[in-house]
């Protein structure tokens, strides 16, 4: 991303009224705890590192968006 990093539109998305509600599942290649806890404590509701099984992708996003 040229201007923003994930952690930075996470926490726009957050911070702002008609978004705030939307879920976020957030893909990276920072596996790292710290990294999993900065997302968390922004609002992230998933946190996928790569490479990620689409199996596990696919039901994180019915599952973020309430259609299990």
């Amino acid at each position: 991303m040229p201007r923003m990093d994930g952690f930075e539109v996470a926490s726009f998305v957050r911070h702002d009224d008609n978004l705030r509600e939307t879920p976020i599942c957030m893909i990276t290649s920072r596996t790292g705890e710290k990294h999993r806890e900065r997302a968390m404590a922004i609002g992230v509701n998933a946190y996928l590192g790569k490479p990620f099984q689409e199996t596990e992708l696919l039901e994180t996003i019915k599952r973020l968006t309430g259609n299990q």
